[in-house]
């Protein structure tokens, strides 16, 4: 019995010896399928809880890498704007061009001369929807965007001498947006109106030898007031070529028609419901709704106080003007932002305040 006892004890811690032996083996070596299996893919699938030196590590790494701090992705640009194409006929006779991709006056006039491979200097103004020199269609900064743009072009020079008897000529004077005044209007009875070489659509070139290409409308009316009474005025002036049927009344500023005069036009007409509004800085701006019926009222009023003051016609000053006036409350406040922004039209107190009367008129609907 005591040897039975003594062997058995030692065969059963002999086999649990061995048993430790091989587990340990096992773990060590991981020759065990299923247990190793099972730990390689926890291994592999499971997040490891980095080391304190592997979190060291990690904060120093570049910031770049932190979510809050990396690169985001480039937004997509905007798509471009769109091309507004218009059809243009010289004003004489010509075919049938394309001008796109302007966004001023000067650009295109620009465009045109490319088109029919003249130089853009000699374009005078442009008119829509008919060959004729009709004042009332002059193209200023804005285009419908079914107009048909019509170029007039510089035509025979002519020097015209004027006794300055009365302090006003008679004469309106414009410009086209990219350096050329012209005349707009000759008011009837005037001096102006007595001397049959002076038209309507004549460029001015030069006042006494005295060159004024380049020079705004406002700055050539005011030479023109600024000349003291009996002195003898000489004009160099250019008219735009007329096509035979373009040829009218030499002072026909107004009541010409407006009707679209020629099959290419008539087609072109414009809404007036949706307008391309040309800026000289910046891009142009797509109009579909039109001014309130006293903004177009107060303009055409102001238009006339142009004239009446200065001598010059300019839809777009006088529509500026309107809106300027929107955005103050009192006439004080309205004159200090007019002599700060249209410093160089030297507009008289008295002016200004009438240009307000206009707008409260227009506002009230008493114009």
């Amino acid at each position: 019995m005591p040897l039975f006892k003594k062997g058995g004890a030692n065969f059963t811690d002999s086999r649990k010896s061995d048993g430790n032996k091989k587990l340990s083996s096992n773990r060590s070596s991981g020759v065990g399928t299923d247990n190793s299996s099972h730990i390689s893919t926890v291994s592999q699938s499971s997040v490891q809880v980095p080391t304190p030196q592997q979190a060291s590590n990690a904060g120093s790494r570049s910031p770049q890498l932190q979510p809050e701090l990396r690169q985001q992705p480039t937004p997509t640009p905007p798509p471009p704007p769109p091309k507004f194409v218009f059809y243009c006929q010289l004003a004489h006779g010509s075919a049938t061009g394309k001008v796109e991709g302007f966004t001023n006056v000067k650009e295109l006039y620009q465009k045109i001369a490319e088109v029919f491979n003249v130089q853009a200097s000699e374009i005078l103004f442009c008119t829509l929807n008919t060959f004729r020199i009709d004042m009332e269609r002059l193209l200023g900064g804005q285009i419908g965007l079914d107009d048909f743009i019509f170029a007039h072009v510089k035509g025979q020079q002519k020097t015209v001498t004027v006794c300055k008897t009365t302090p006003a000529l008679g004469l309106t004077i414009t410009d086209n947006g990219a350096g050329s005044a012209f005349i707009k209007r000759i008011k009837e009875g005037s001096i102006a109106d007595g001397v049959a070489q002076i038209c309507v659509g004549d460029h001015i070139e030069a006042i006494n030898n005295t060159v004024v290409i380049g020079t705004r409308h406002y700055d050539v009316a005011r030479m023109l007031r600024e000349l003291p009474v009996g002195e003898q005025i000489s004009f160099q002036l250019v008219e735009p070529i007329r096509g035979f049927e373009g040829i009218g009344p030499r002072t026909a500023s107004r009541g010409a028609s407006s009707v679209a005069e020629s099959p290419a036009a008539a087609n072109a007409v414009g809404t007036g419901k949706t307008t391309l509004r040309l800026r000289s800085k910046g891009p142009p701006v797509v109009e579909t709704q039109e001014a309130p019926a006293w903004e177009i009222k107060a303009a055409q009023k102001i238009d006339d106080l142009l004239e009446s003051f200065l001598g010059i016609r300019d839809p777009d000053l006088a529509e500026t003007l309107v809106l300027k006036s929107k955005t103050l409350s009192n006439p004080s406040d309205f004159a200090m932002a007019v002599d700060e922004e249209f410093a160089d039209f030297q507009f008289p107190d008295d002016f200004i305040f009438d240009i307000w009367g206009a707008v409260s008129d227009g506002r009230s609907g008493r114009l």
